[in-house]
């Protein structure tokens, strides 16, 4: 690899449109010169950058040892996502094409030290890692790739590529928000519980201000972080989808639109009443803390649909007048410390996030919410 660029015999298939795809290979050696994987992360400004997760090591090396086998076959193709430097010229003659493909050669520019790789790694990053590990390099690695700056447009297609594969949902959590283009319904509905869960974690007076564990989380905000993001986009998607969900009068049902500033303007002041009345046990570790427990965000998550739903946002005392709401039930919790008398005299610390402790909770905290009202 003395020259500048390489060049490698491919076939140009024209799916429709302007939209093609290339069909090469690669030697190990070479893939590892010219791709690179985008981790998610987030820049300085708090931008999602990147999209992969990182490498499952004992995974990995499961990979390569199958691929140092004598008999291995390596069949399945990586997919990569080309700069737009790197370009097709097409073979001369008469027969070069057969209607669906073109055969010719990819001319793919190397990489200078000072200058990104002219490709990423949209799926494959395991077997990326695990042809590293291997000796031998010069093994054909089958390529099937797209030409793309836009990071988007990788994102979108990496989302779509692992759509039936079981990506972990913390990882689809976070990219949800970035993808543009239309999407399956079952992710389509997860899009903005997904936004606003970024919104809680990033908004300067969000209550959740920095507590939420994120795939793109630094290790100094891990330090911080209590709450996992999959426990707030699930009791948001609940509201939003049940019809006794306080959220889900936003919700068109019809359409798939919603009206992301109300929903947000419950969230926030439920929530930050909720921090205002139970202080001492707000932004601990659950190991410390039940509230911040996925049991006990849940659990107050059915308690924000009863309360919720016939607050008056706009009065300017909103988050005064939920936390008057909220005293009905304070003095019947014990996140952090005692036994729920209530509930069998079950220890705090023993509350799990699972179905029958979910209903435990929920349960009582709304019943207990009813009665005192109804004393009222």
């Amino acid at each position: 690899m003395k020259n500048k660029l390489i060049e490698r015999k491919a076939l140009k298939v024209q799916q429709r449109g302007n939209l093609f795809i290339y069909l090469l290979s690669l030697s190990g050696e070479e893939l590892l010169t010219l791709a690179g994987i985008s981790r998610v992360s987030r820049n300085e400004m708090g931008k999602l950058i990147g999209y992969q997760r990182e490498g499952v090591k004992k995974h990995v090396k499961e990979i390569s040892q199958y691929l140092q086998d004598p008999t291995m076959i390596l069949a399945h193709p990586l997919i990569l996502s080309f700069s737009s430097n790197v370009k097709f010229v097409s073979s001369r003659g008469q027969k070069t094409s057969d209607g669906l493909a073109v055969a010719g050669t990819l001319r793919i520019p190397l990489p200078s030290s000072d200058k990104e790789k002219p490709a990423w790694i949209v799926d494959g990053q395991q077997r990326a890692l695990a042809i590293e590990m291997c000796e031998d390099k010069g093994f054909a690695v089958p390529i099937c790739a797209f030409i793309a700056d836009d990071i988007e447009m990788q994102r979108d297609q990496f989302m779509r590529i692992n759509n039936s594969k079981p990506l972990p949902r913390g990882l689809v959590t976070e990219l949800l928000p970035e993808v543009s283009s239309p999407l399956p319904p079952h992710l389509a509905i997860r899009k903005v519980p997904s936004t606003l869960c970024e919104l809680l974690n990033s908004e300067k007076d969000s209550p959740f201000l920095g507590l939420i564990r994120r795939p793109s989380s630094s290790k100094s905000e891990l330090e911080k972080a209590v709450v996992t993001d999959t426990v707030i986009v699930k009791l948001i998607e609940d509201s939003l989808s049940h019809p006794s969900g306080c959220l889900f009068p936003f919700r068109n049902v019809a359409t798939g639109e919603y009206d992301q500033n109300a929903i947000w303007e419950i969230l926030y002041t439920y929530w930050t009443a909720v921090k205002e009345t139970f202080p001492d046990a707000w932004g601990l570790p659950p190991s410390e803390s039940r509230l911040m427990h996925g049991v006990g965000l849940r659990s107050m998550g059915k308690l924000m649909d009863r309360i919720m739903g016939s607050m008056d946002l706009r009065s300017k005392d909103a988050t005064k007048l939920v936390r008057r709401e909220l005293e009905a039930i304070a003095s019947s919790c014990r996140w952090t410390d005692g036994q729920w008398e209530q509930l069998g005299g079950i220890q705090w610390n023993e509350l799990q996030n699972v179905h029958r402790h979910l209903s435990m909770v929920s349960n009582f905290l709304i019943r207990t919410y009813i009665d005192k009202r109804s004393q009222d």
